[in-house]
């Protein structure tokens, strides 16, 4: 017989610590404009550059449309991470939308330069993770990553992640689909 909890998925273990910090869509239009001194008195936590990138404007005026489209869905939205007492930013993550039909939702999570190689991408993972499992909705958890980023590939390594697919993304390109269910993640 198998017990219960040899079927979930423990978190490897890590020293690194973030916390998420909410990103409001006051804070993504400043981030939309440029404008980091607004967008990080907007959010509390100081920000750099690496969030006015091409790649981050791009998902600032797509999550902007999502929370247009439903504002019931913004806490499922990006959110920039922080560590440390001072509240470093070091990168964001969060989730594409709220749980579809089946019960999936898919994460997402980016590391700005500076702290790449750290630990804060598996520390992010784990958050993410752990928010997911607590929502009573949500059955599946979801990643996509380009076949050749074999540092997101190695960061989803040991969470019970089982390859499901492929599929082509207009901004990214082909992806491998990822899955594990909600309920073989621990919580602890």
């Amino acid at each position: 017989m198998t017990d219960e909890a040899d079927r979930r998925t423990p978190f490897p273990t890590g020293p690194k610590r973030v916390r998420f910090v909410e990103l409001s869509g006051t804070a993504m239009s400043a981030l939309l404009d440029g404008d980091l001194r607004a967008a990080g008195e907007t959010a509390g936590v100081p920000l750099t550059d690496y969030f006015v990138t091409d790649g981050a404007r791009w998902l600032w005026r797509f999550r902007l449309d999502q929370m247009a489209a439903d504002p019931g869905n913004a806490r499922w939205m990006v959110r920039q991470v922080a560590t440390g007492p001072e509240g470093v930013v070091i990168g964001h993550a969060g989730f594409h939308g709220p749980p579809d039909e089946a019960g999936m939702v898919e994460i997402g999570y980016s590391v700005a330069p500076d702290f790449r190689r750290q630990g804060y991408a598996r520390a992010m993972l784990i958050e993410l993770l752990r928010r997911a499992a607590a929502e009573p909705g949500v059955r599946t958890v979801r990643a996509t990553i380009g076949p050749d980023n074999a540092a997101s590939l190695a960061t989803i390594a040991g969470f019970g992640f089982v390859e499901v697919g492929e599929q082509w993304d207009e901004e990214d390109g082909l992806e491998i689909i990822f899955e594990v269910p909600a309920d073989r993640i621990l919580s602890a």
